[in-house]
């Protein structure tokens, strides 16, 4: 039915002279919602949820690496076929810190390749890809004999989840609604929380069994979500931004649909559709503008091409986005969270926990910051995403300060000290609810949403590989940093909180609520005049052809669904026939005066010759407007 044709955007009454346009970033207040926000509005987007699921199983991997590794590496079946990390060894802090730090090295060279590969086969296909990787990394852990190959297999393990990883938050943030953006990609940290818990209590059960299997059996079951993961991807969707980046704006539209489970005619639909779309043009046409030289086709530019891309993360328009999606990488890691994962055992032992103690203590550890992942599925999107971490850097810094003071003064006699000794336990506990509630999530999220379009896969890569250079940092210097200084370890992590603090109160903005095209008016680095010109000329030319394709349809169908022999117009509102009130062709109407004339009270110019209606009222609803059917529009009928 041409009543299903909507148009997105207004022009004034005489569009070829005074057309206006406005790009995303000055409709934050006005733009229609998709629904509520929070998890309110994951009720009103069932499929959009399904698929951000999907897509976290890579968190969940990731997790469950974490996880398996801290209690695998204090099993006796293990130290048994892998001396060299027992604590007796020699140099046995630098092995185990080596062994678990491959894992982040091989996840950051997986995140930086990901961002290309994102980019070429699409993110759908790339997760399929990171997932055969991980999968043969996986085979060849649970296969080991020897350290060298059970390094060489987490390395390989690494690339893969280094990729899942950089691309489950991006796709996520693609695909999301912009009032529930946040709580779908809080749903990346908490599968990465779930999976070490999950596969804390594996291992602490499997501790129990007699042979190598004790610690093979962990390793060969987290293939298991990656087999799920990869049916899955059968069922995701295109990301709709990437679909335009390429010039597929049909299937953009259609995939952008089924998110949102609305008709491809809804006005909210075609308006998103034509923002991603004035974004990607405008980036595309400021590329060509910074590389002319490298339009051609070819391979010796396509690299060229590719290279001066990443060089443009660091360049005007895009390096302030840039510095803090590496800066919360590198502040992720450094406020102390997977050294507090992978040694919990070890920090419980300094505390005065005997070992099963120091086991469930640890295991617990993991449900709190579980518990902690899960607040923020409510607050991402109503507290915002800056007073977060403003919040929990202060929580964390106050839990290491005071477990310091406490190691410090009481270590050395714990069994005399115990009351103090469970105040210090308390402490870390709470650190890691405060943790969960704040820089366990944002970190993950909040790159996907403030690179543009053309740099996004780039931008989350660089951001993703900050956070996995981080984390290989801490693998390597916390066991010696906990065996040769004790509390100067928790001060350590305490300074860095504050840091973490301070930093983020100086350069991190909000960006709760908006869209992912509205980001260049929060950083304003391509809000210039001439931006802005640009901008306007690429918005007024895309809603001109829209509205040339509506104008089209409707005309087509005006004398098809509605007018008679009689030149009377049959209305579905009652089956009335309408007077027609005069013969009247403006030949510069479109679709969009047509929403304005109402507005109005005016005059219906129905785009075919002939049919001019005048209008007594209105009703506001007319969501469903078309020239044949036209619902709570009133007026004289014969």
């Amino acid at each position: 039915m041409a009543g299903e044709i909507e148009v997105t955007k207004e022009l004034s009454h005489d569009p070829v002279v005074d057309g206006f346009s406005h790009h995303a970033e000055n409709i934050a207040h006005d733009r229609e919602p998709y629904g509520p926000p929070g998890l309110r509005g994951l009720v009103a987007n069932p499929f959009v949820l399904l698929c951000a699921a999907c897509s976290t199983l890579g968190g969940l991997l990731f997790g469950y690496d974490q996880g398996v590794v801290s209690v695998i590496l204090v099993m006796d079946q293990f130290l048994a076929e892998f001396p060299r990390v027992s604590e007796t060894a020699s140099g046995a802090g630098f092995w185990k810190g080596l062994l678990t730090a491959m894992i982040e090295l091989g996840a950051l060279i997986g995140a930086l390749n990901q961002g290309w590969i994102a980019d070429k086969i699409s993110r759908r296909y790339s997760i399929l890809v990171a997932v055969a990787i991980f999968t043969l990394g996986s085979v060849l852990q649970t296969a080991a004999y020897g350290y060298p190959m059970l390094t060489v297999a987490r390395f390989i393990g690494g690339l893969g989840i280094g990729m899942l990883s950089m691309v489950a938050p991006l796709y996520i943030s693609e695909i999301s609604p912009p009032e529930c953006r946040g709580t779908l990609l809080v749903l990346e940290e908490w599968c990465i929380v779930l999976g070490i818990v999950i596969a804390f209590w594996i291992t602490y059960g499997t501790r129990y069994m007699v042979g190598e299997w004790a610690w093979r059996l962990p390793f060969l079951l987290q293939m298991i979500p990656g087999f799920v993961l990869a049916a899955g991807v059968y069922m995701l969707p295109f990301s709709p931004r990437w679909l335009a980046s390429k010039g597929r704006d049909e299937e953009a539209l259609l995939s952008l649909s089924k998110l949102r489970s609305l008709p491809p005619t809804d006005r909210r639909v075609r308006q998103e559709l034509l923002d991603i779309q004035a974004e990607v043009r405008f980036h595309q046409e400021t590329n060509k503008e910074k590389h002319p030289n490298l339009q051609e086709k070819g391979a010796k530019n396509s690299f060229l091409l590719e290279m001066a891309s990443w060089a443009d993360c660091f360049k005007k328009g895009c390096w302030r986005r840039t510095h803090i999606g590496v800066g919360l990488g590198f502040f992720q890691q450094f406020v102390g969270i997977n050294a507090l994962i992978y040694y919990s055992p070890t920090l419980f032992k300094t505390m005065g926990l005997d070992s099963s103690m120091q086991l469930i203590m640890s295991g617990v550890l993991n449900v709190l910051q579980l518990v902690g992942v899960t607040t923020s599925i409510w607050t991402m999107d109503s507290v915002g995403r800056r007073k977060l971490l403003l919040v929990g850097a202060a929580l964390m810094a106050i839990s290491h300060i005071v477990i310091a003071i406490l190691v410090g003064k009481f270590s050395n006699n714990w069994p005399a000290h115990r009351p103090q000794g469970w105040a210090s336990v308390a402490m870390l506990l709470f650190y890691m609810i405060s943790f969960g509630a704040s820089w366990g999530p944002i970190p993950w999220a909040l790159p996907s949403e403030i690179f543009p379009s053309s740099l996004r896969a780039k931008g989350v890569a660089l951001s993703t590989c900050s956070n996995w250079f981080n984390n290989f940092i801490i693998g390597l210097i916390t066991p010696p940093l906990v065996q040769n200084t004790g509390y100067g370890a928790y001060v350590f992590f305490a300074v860095f909180c504050v840091l973490a603090g301070i930093w983020t109160y100086f350069f991190v903005p909000e960006t709760k609520g908006r869209t992912l095209e509205q980001m260049d008016h929060v950083f304003k680095d391509n809000s210039s005049v001439a931006d802005q010109a640009k901008r306007h000329a690429i918005e007024v030319e895309l809603i001109r052809a829209q509205q040339e394709v509506a104008h089209r349809e409707i005309a087509a169908r005006a004398f098809e669904d509605g007018v008679d022999e009689d030149g009377h117009v049959k209305y579905a509102s009652g089956n009335q026939d309408w007077v027609l009130q005069g013969s009247f062709m403006n030949h510069t109407a479109t679709a969009v005066n047509l929403i304005q004339y109402i507005d109005d009270m005016s005059i219906i110019h129905a785009h075919s010759p002939n049919i001019t209606f005048l209008l007594g009222e209105t009703n506001s609803d007319y969501s469903n407007l078309n020239m044949c059917q036209v619902e709570g529009v009133f007026g004289s009928s014969i």
